[in-house]
């Protein structure tokens, strides 16, 4: 049994060697990681080209493999390739965990590193050591605690040691690529997550009905559980401006769990419902019917159905006027401004009909509009990661500009012929030579800057 386990053990250990020797510096490679941004990146502008979870019907009439598009992209190849669901499928989500591990990788290969070794205190003890800097002199009557009072009234963390000093300012630009770094991976991990455990769907709701299940599934993540809510539509109206055309449309919305109103709100474009992790979106509309009312008969409530004309939409319905349904009138629907437009059934046009108005048949009968009856169009989505999506961006802004904190360093070192200084800065250039400029003349006033550059090191 020991043996067993001290087996178990050397696995492990040859495993964990494996990864940190050979799979870790694969994956934090750069010839591995900016192929597979560019390949997400070209997957998600396919996904963003072709039309996402529509029906089969849908691709068969606008992607026919006679002719193909671009002579291969058929329904066919884009059913089967899953590009109708690109964020969905299981290679796309692969991808995007193994660039996900790409970037772990390098952030503990090569960023984490670079951090530690920047919080390091270290010091030049040699003349030498300053040639190896591309800024650096001697100053003859330098003076290393003038030095430090300089550059601690210019935010410098400064140590010294005996005859040495070392300096450093704006190390928050060293943890920069790895905030940047890890909000990429907060992203990832939100977008990945949202696609197993999200779901959308839609409904088209008249006014005052009820959707049962949250209407039409639209795509469903592989673990998703969609709650058994009702959506009931108490009311439905739009705003129009005066030219007619629409400004605004509302639904007064109500969630129903176990028979009970749980939330009820207003909703409009870009003012969504949101319950329990679940938004409900205004989407669209339609007319979904009339009520009529010929002489004194009680409302009659009437479908209507979509009519494409000329590029315009019209909702039409046919109205009998008598009991054998030989005769009657077309009553045809621009919009939900509550005006029709009746026609006789050779197609000729007899009048136009307000809500609560009335027209006389030429047989003496009298037809009432009583109400133009509306349909909301709810779009209804959950999806668990936009908090992490919307974390990692938020990240994402701080990290980029934490990253053009220029990390910049001094050294000094005292020695009898005089003070040796020099420093390095990895961005900023200009600045930081400015800066050094301005130093080295309070250091040395009676010498110029220009003199003191001028003064070269000992080999």
């Amino acid at each position: 049994m020991k043996q067993i386990r001290r087996q178990i053990r050397q696995i492990g250990q040859q495993g964990r060697r494996y990864c940190v020797r050979q799979l870790l510096p694969v994956l934090a490679d750069l010839k591995l990681a900016i192929p597979l941004l560019l390949v997400i990146a070209l997957l998600s502008a396919t996904g963003t080209v072709i039309e996402q979870d529509e029906s089969l019907g849908f691709y068969q009439a606008n992607y026919p493999e006679h002719p193909a598009l671009f002579g291969f992209l058929s329904w066919r190849v884009i059913t089967w390739l899953g590009l109708d669901h690109v964020y969905r499928t299981p290679w796309f989500l692969s991808l995007l965990i193994l660039f996900g591990a790409s970037l772990g990788a390098c952030t503990w290969q090569r960023q984490w590193p670079l951090l530690k070794v920047a919080r390091r205190w270290y010091y030049y003890q040699k003349p030498e050591s300053f040639q190896r800097l591309a800024t650096s002199t001697l100053l003859p009557q330098g003076s290393l605690s003038h030095l430090e009072t300089l550059l601690r009234q210019r935010g410098y963390w400064v140590q010294r040691r005996d005859d040495c000093l070392y300096a450093r300012k704006g190390l928050v630009g060293k943890i920069g690529p790895i905030i940047v770094h890890a909000s990429m991976l907060l992203i990832l991990a939100g977008a990945i997550w949202g696609s197993l455990t999200g779901f959308k769907s839609q409904a088209m709701i008249a006014e005052g009905a009820t959707a049962a299940d949250l209407g039409q599934r639209i795509s469903v993540g592989d673990w998703a559980h969609p709650p058994d809510w009702q959506v009931q539509v108490h009311r439905f109206w739009i705003d129009y401006d005066p030219q007619g055309r629409v400004r605004q449309f509302y639904t007064d919305l109500g969630i129903l769990a176990q028979g009970q109103e749980r939330k009820r709100q207003v909703i409009s474009v870009n003012h969504p419902l949101s319950y329990k992790g679940v938004s409900f979106y205004q989407a669209d509309w339609s007319i979904s019917g009339v009520v009529i009312r010929i002489n004194q008969s009680p409302p009659l409530r009437l479908p209507v159905f979509p009519i494409q004309q000329n590029g315009q939409s019209l909702w039409g319905t046919f109205i009998p006027t008598r009991p054998d349904l030989e005769d009657g009138v077309m009553l045809l629907l621009p919009d939900l401004q509550g005006t029709g437009i009746l026609y006789d059934t050779q197609g000729q046009w007899l009048t136009s009909l307000h809500t609560g108005q009335s027209w006389t048949t030429p047989d003496q009968k009298t037809l009432w509009l009583d109400q133009v009856i509306g349909a909301s169009g709810i779009q209804i989505k959950q999806d668990p990661g936009i908090p992490w999506v919307y974390a990692g961006f938020g990240l994402l802004m701080v990290g980029v500009l934490m990253s053009y904190v220029s990390h910049n360093q001094w050294w000094a070192l005292s020695r009898g012929e005089g003070l040796y200084v020099g420093g390095k800065a990895n961005r900023a250039a200009v600045l930081f030579e400015r800066e050094w400029l301005q130093i080295l003349d309070h250091l040395q006033p009676q010498a110029s800057p220009e003199q003191a550059e001028q003064i070269s090191l000992p080999l």
